[in-house]
């Protein structure tokens, strides 16, 4: 454990949590009672894409399981450092999408922000992983230039905000660019894409919201929950808030090898989020950037594994498979 030094004791929980997080696979396994399973090999494969897990999260893992599902998503694998056709650095066309300030135009309508390379954890199979993210900078000057931006785009009615993680901001950041975001007159919604609530729910403190949700925009929280394991009564009770602010609450995962392939799993993970106050968005097949081969599952295996999904569950709790191309127009449905 990082000892917390004295001038972290004023900051605000979720930011101590963050100063506490694992940043070695070493210290990760060696906390869960798994040091058998550390070798030199993976600090090779975190090289480029480093090792962090909150204590949160690691405390959700299941200690002494080699094939804990939420570990597997985090635990660097030597598998990474080799190439594997078909996996790319750039595989949802970001780069092409770049229309200048860290604005990605993909879809008709929504302007996507890059506004932070920060995220509170390092999954293994994040698209952006080798994201060249420019150094833009997260105050006034950025937002000022994103919001002129904006203006030059009309046909903009949402502003995605998304990293890294755009949670990772602090407060008065994010409010600086969120005001700034409210006084684009054509822009309607703010959606904010973000795993942080997940794996730290001390995030979710009342001043985010009552920053999300005082103001003109129609506030969207979009949280990336891939196995029921990842829904705590800590985040339950974080949510609330939101919840009673309006705020709607959706979910987008990734369908992974060896962490929510299976149906009972799919099953307990959509009715999970709807009793938390979250509605299946998306379940995404994976996108293919280098590093994450591993977690590949057969495009026959996913249409089955989703025909008896939408066998066992209600219309509103099946989220829409899809897969990115670059270039396309939407995402595409799949099955």
């Amino acid at each position: 454990m990082i000892p917390v030094s004295e001038p972290l004791t004023n900051t605000p929980a979720w930011q101590q949590q963050l100063a506490n997080a694992f940043h070695t696979a070493r210290d990760l396994l060696a906390y869960l009672e798994l040091e058998a399973l550390w070798r030199p090999e993976l600090e090779q494969a975190a090289r480029d894409f480093p090792v962090k897990v909150t204590r949160h999260f690691a405390d959700l893992m299941r200690k002494r399981d080699p094939n804990d599902p939420l570990l597997r998503q985090v635990l660097p694998h030597l598998s990474e450092c080799e190439a594997k056709a078909g996996y790319e650095t750039d595989p949802t066309g970001d780069r092409a999408a770049e229309v200048g300030d860290g604005i990605l135009c993909k879809y008709h309508g929504r302007a996507l922000v890059v506004t932070t390379p920060s995220c509170a954890i390092h999954c293994r199979y994040c698209f952006r992983r080798h994201y060249g993210y420019p150094d833009n900078g997260t105050g006034e000057l950025r937002w000022r230039a994103v919001a002129d931006r904006l203006r030059q785009l009309p046909d903009i009615s949402e502003v995605i905000l998304s990293g890294g993680d755009p949670l990772a901001l602090n407060n008065s950041r994010l409010a600086s660019l969120v005001n700034k975001i409210t006084t684009v007159p054509h822009v309607e919604r703010l959606r904010i894409h973000s795993r942080l609530p997940v794996v730290l729910p001390e995030r979710l403190e009342d001043n985010l919201v009552s920053l999300l949700s005082n103001n003109r925009l129609a506030c969207v929280l979009v949280l990336h929950v891939n196995h029921p394991a990842e829904l705590s009564t800590s985040l339950f009770r974080a949510l609330g808030p939101l919840r009673k602010a309006g705020i709607t609450l959706l979910n987008q995962a990734v369908l992974l090898q060896g962490v929510n392939d299976s149906l009972e799993t799919q099953i307990e993970l959509n009715k999970k989020l709807f009793e938390f106050g979250i509605l299946p968005y998306y379940l995404h097949i994976l996108d293919k950037v280098s590093g994450a081969a591993r977690f590949e599952i057969g495009e026959k295996n996913i249409k089955q594994l989703y025909q008896e999904m939408a066998a066992c569950l209600p219309g509103y709790l099946l989220p829409r498979l899809v897969k990115e191309r670059p270039g396309a127009a939407a995402k595409e449905p799949v099955g």
